[in-house]
């Protein structure tokens, strides 16, 4: 997900920190010239509040670029159309396309000087070919955040252990969406649309989506096609999308069904930037009746990662720059005070993690269950092709569960299409 300014006005969590901001201090020896192309403003920030003034030596110039239209410039500026940057912001959507590329420079030096102080997943997602080559300063790891006025009235509960009890694997959520579906009389819908469960059931897999040449369907996301169709069959959830105008109604409490019927909303997965760019912005009427478990699997959803283009004129700044944005923890401190953001420092998670009381979740910690949820994301099966091999997987997946398509019928036309794509 891009982030926008929205940043600015949500300075002033509803968390009780204790974390104040510092001025800057100018520390570096590294001067020159860099320049950075990014596709959030986020970065500028970084850059303008937080770099300049401790390295004052450094003159940086940043681009911003529209998400969408970022990997097509950048990748006419390898190819010569124009000077490439010194350091360049990376999407999850394709950093592995940059990784696997070769025309990143390799960060190994930079990777040993910080290795014991960084998240493992967001390092894998970052190498390649035995070299790191994209560092993060930010996990995202994912979390099923639920109503707990719901919970109480179906479950019998609103604590997250012992709601998570209820979630704990996939067979188990499908088991209580069912529940759910008899308590309330078909009146709940335990998730406002399936496509909540792709990241879920995703990072459940143990295959990548192309293994030897060949492309995957992992049974996680075989099961994940079995399971959107019992919900939709079964009317367990609302025939929408996300960020659809009736998935933000599922969060309001407002949802109606295609009939007019009034529907609750039991739950949505959102990661990290979920609580302040989704939840609180869209549905500030509901705070205090969140809370936040692990659900079924472990999984993570976006995040920037900052690389640096192998023909840069200034090298040593360039790496300075993505050492310290992802590891001083000076910054990393002030950073997480200002944004929320969970940093990929353990050091700093240790520092301040336990400063957290979350209004809209009715005082819970989130930030130290999100450090424990980033541990088990799985970061070794995201590749550069994945946003164009997941689109055609999900075009089935409607198929299948809209159309009356089969299956089988369903995975084998989705392995052709994707092999012919990418000309395996």
């Amino acid at each position: 997900m891009k982030k926008t300014k929205i940043i600015a006005s949500i300075v002033a969590l509803t968390c009780t920190m204790g974390v104040l901001s510092a001025k800057p201090k100018a520390t570096s020896p590294v001067s020159g010239k860099l320049s950075v192309w990014t596709f959030t403003d986020e970065l500028e920030g970084m850059v303008n509040d937080s770099f300049k003034p401790t390295h004052p030596n450094v003159q940086v110039e940043t681009s911003i670029t529209q998400t969408a239209d970022f990997p097509t410039r950048l990748d006419a500026a390898i190819a010569g159309a124009e000077e490439c940057p010194d350091v360049i912001a990376l999407e999850v959507a394709f950093v592995r396309k940059y990784v696997e590329s070769g025309d990143l420079l390799p960060l190994d030096d930079v990777y040993a000087e910080i290795k014991k102080d960084l998240a493992e997943y967001p390092v894998k997602i970052g190498s390649a070919n035995g070299h790191v080559y994209a560092l993060s300063w930010q996990v995202c790891p994912g979390a099923m955040f639920y109503r707990r006025s719901l919970a109480k009235k179906y479950l019998g509960t609103d604590d997250p252990k012992k709601v998570q009890s209820f979630f704990s694997d996939p067979d188990k959520f499908l088991e209580t969406a069912k529940l759910i579906k008899e308590k309330s009389f078909g009146k709940c819908y335990i998730v406002s649309t399936s496509d909540d469960l792709f990241n879920v059931y995703k990072g459940s897999r143990t295959q990548p989506w192309v293994a030897d040449g060949q492309v995957v369907v992992d049974p996680a996301m075989s099961k994940y096609m079995e399971v959107c169709k019992i919900l939709h069959e079964q009317e367990m959830c609302g025939n929408h999308g996300q960020w659809s105008q009736e998935w933000f109604a599922g969060m309001k409490g407002t949802l109606q069904n295609e009939d007019g019927e009034d529907k609750e909303v039991f739950c949505t997965f959102l990661p990290t930037w979920g609580i302040n760019f989704v939840l609180k912005t869209n549905a500030p009427e509901t705070s205090g009746d969140w809370a936040m478990i692990q659900g079924p699997a472990a999984y993570s959803w976006g995040g920037t990662w900052i690389g640096v283009y192998k023909g840069t004129k200034n090298p040593a700044a360039a790496k300075e720059m993505v050492k310290y944005f992802v590891s001083d923890p000076d910054f990393l401190t002030s950073y997480a005070g200002k944004t929320g953001d969970v940093v990929s420092s353990l050091k700093v998670q240790a520092k301040v993690k336990g400063k957290y009381k979350e209004a809209y979740l009715k005082g819970q910690n989130h930030y130290k269950e999100f450090c424990d949820m980033a541990k088990n994301v799985n970061g070794n099966l995201v590749q550069g092709t994945d946003q164009v091999v997941e689109a055609l997987f999900s075009e089935e997946v409607w198929k299948y569960i809209n159309e009356g398509k089969a299956k089988k019928d369903a995975i084998k036309d989705f392995k052709d299409k994707a092999t012919e794509t990418l000309g395996l």
